[in-house]
């Protein structure tokens, strides 16, 4: 069952990720969250989801930090980790494209483009 890790401290936010993706728990995913660094981190080593929504600025382990560590693990090179952040200044964009992150989408975000990058990465038809 393909698993799809939703990370950002704030509950809402949280939330509002769920409820975009929950379609795609109709098609097998599994959807996983967290609200810090250090507990996303925690749930990619044991749970190895294919997909990560992944906030920047979290307690405990910022999203750059759980980013950089799960892809300089050769064993977790294939998750894909979309940085899904306020903070988007090109400053902020270049430090995610350097701590490894297949995509960065700034907030507020579009809940069809979240779920068509889903869907592309899971390899999931509309």
């Amino acid at each position: 069952m393909p698993k799809v890790l939703i990370v950002d401290d704030e509950p809402h936010i949280r939330q509002l990720l769920e409820q975009t993706l929950e379609d795609l728990e109709e098609e097998g995913v599994e959807l996983l969250l967290a609200g810090d660094g250090r507990t996303a981190f925690d749930i990619i080593c044991r749970d190895r989801p294919e997909l990560v929504f992944l906030d920047v600025m979290m307690p405990e382990m910022s999203g750059f930090e759980v980013c950089e560590r799960v892809k300089n693990d050769c064993s977790m090179k294939g998750i894909c980790i979309i940085m899904l952040t306020a903070k988007g200044q090109e400053f902020d964009k270049e430090k995610g494209r350097a701590a490894g992150a297949d995509l960065y989408m700034t907030k507020p975000f579009d809940p069809d483009e979240v779920l068509e990058r889903a869907r592309e990465v899971l390899g999931l038809k509309r």
